[in-house]
């Protein structure tokens, strides 16, 4: 696993006041090593409790110390279980809160249900949902890191700090990829194309945009938006009311807007989970005379079968950090690698709960990044 030092950070790292308690809200063993490097860093021990399974699949938490008037840190890091994960994070915050603890902070490094923040036909926006649960069952403070989208933050009414994981990408393309300095990052859609390009600049690298891959499958035809009004409402529209209909959209064929002939393309994003956008943006820079590809992100949820086809895919290596437990995904892909981001996840603890600035985690951060 790839580490970032820092001696400044490593000098502070341990200098922590009393009353802090971190505790793991997983039942998964496998989901705790994030939260073990957390402690190992800060220097304290993982608080005393137990989170488990009722034979009728209820979620039970038994806090085994005393947190009154203390700063309770949660950890909680998902699993394939996202529901379950939810539950006893909510279940962990209630007791905490009820245990009369003097603040609570959640500490998510990926936020689940991120890719719902936006109205779609007759959805819902489960991000704000999710929000609302967090903050009614006690949560004070939230900590997360790269949200799908950053106004996802506006669906809190507590502080909410986005940490970023971007640094530790930068180093390793620097550090672990020969010849970076021949390589051109790549947005496998417009719609990251901000991210690519804050990561080029930042490199002094070049550009490159994938246009026109496959889209959602989302059919307007079958959600009843084009059904006739019902007989009774047909009187009421005025017969010479025209509203104008938008054109429908049209797929372009696949271009690649940038030069990746002979370079080393380096496809940056947020998530990586369903991997067939990434395949096909794979295929179509090694058409256009990539001879290496490289997929960084900053959560690796790796669903399905997506080992097997990263395996099979002209994709070199897909780096990720541990945001996301992915040690099973590693073992039947040795093509993933992973960066550990307990470093600012520590700092930004020891930050909190010793009342000091949290800009110093955030230098050089625009509004786009």
């Amino acid at each position: 696993m790839f580490c970032v030092p820092s001696t400044e950070f490593q000098a502070i790292m341990n200098i922590t006041k009393g009353g802090l308690v971190l505790f793991s809200a997983n039942s998964n063993s496998s989901c705790m090593e994030l939260s073990k490097r957390i402690a190992e860093r800060l220097g304290v021990e993982m608080g005393k409790v137990q989170v488990y399974q009722e034979p009728n699949r209820e979620t039970r938490v038994q806090i085994q110390e005393s947190v009154r008037g203390k700063d309770v840190f949660i950890i909680q890091t998902v699993s394939k279980d996202v529901n379950t994960t939810i539950m006893e994070l909510l279940i962990m915050v209630y007791a905490c809160k009820t245990s009369c603890a003097k603040s609570i902070i959640g500490v998510i490094p990926y936020f689940p249900y991120s890719k719902q923040c936006k109205m779609r036909k007759r959805g819902s926006i489960v991000s704000k949902l999710l929000a609302s649960m967090m903050c009614k069952a006690g949560l004070t403070h939230l900590i997360t890191m790269d949200l799908h989208q950053k106004e996802i933050q506006g669906f809190f009414n507590i502080p909410v700090d986005n940490l970023r994981a971007s640094p530790f990408l930068l180093q390793y393309i620097q550090e672990e990829i020969p010849d970076y300095r021949n390589a051109v990052i790549v947005a496998k859609s417009p719609a990251s194309a901000k991210r690519a390009q804050s990561f080029a600049e930042r490199l002094r690298l070049g550009i490159a945009v994938i246009h026109g891959e496959a889209q959602d499958a989302e059919s307007d035809m079958v959600d009843g938006r084009h059904s006739p009004p019902t007989a009774k409402n047909v009187a009421a529209i005025h017969p010479s009311l025209e509203i104008p209909m938008l054109i429908p959209k049209e797929k372009p064929p696949i271009t690649v807007v940038g030069d990746v002939g002979g370079r080393i393309a380096i496809i940056v994003d947020d998530i990586i989970d369903d991997v067939d956008s990434f395949l096909a943006a794979a295929e179509t820079l090694k058409e256009r005379g990539a001879y290496k590809i490289f997929v960084m992100a900053t959560h690796g949820l790796l669903s399905s079968d997506a080992p097997r086809l990263i395996e099979e895919s002209a994709i070199d290596e897909v780096v990720v950090t541990n945001t996301i437990p992915h040690e099973i995904q590693k073992l039947q892909c040795p093509k993933i690698k992973t960066v550990d981001i307990s470093m600012i996840l520590s700092e930004a603890i020891r930050r909190i709960h010793n009342g000091e600035s949290m800009s110093y985690l955030f230098r050089n951060i625009g509004l786009d990044d």
